[in-house]
């Protein structure tokens, strides 16, 4: 027996999506992109005190979550919310949180 064969489709999502949002970093990168339509990476990298390729590892980690998602506009790449799934995390969170 695995723990997929346990858990829930639900748990799952649930869970990648927490994961997501396991570091301070992404928290300020989605709470900074939910307040906007949109925003460059190198904006990001303006703002925030890390290395490019740190905060470029914390984007991949949002976008294969499924969280944000980029927009390549050479030579920069644009990273909106995934609005559809930000809503699915959002309820998810609420139901798992209800329980």
């Amino acid at each position: 027996m695995n723990i997929k064969t346990v858990t829930t489709e639900k748990q799952q999502r649930t869970a990648r999506y927490a994961k997501a949002m396991g570091h301070p970093v992404r928290m300020y990168v989605l709470e900074l992109l939910s307040k906007q339509s949109c925003c460059y990476s190198g904006d990001l990298s303006d703002e925030l005190p890390i290395a490019k390729s740190t905060l470029s590892q914390h984007l991949k980690e949002l976008k294969d979550a499924g969280l944000i998602q980029g927009d390549i506009e050479l030579p920069r790449i644009k990273y909106c919310i995934n609005k559809e799934n930000w809503k699915e995390a959002q309820q998810l969170f609420k139901q798992f949180l209800n329980i």
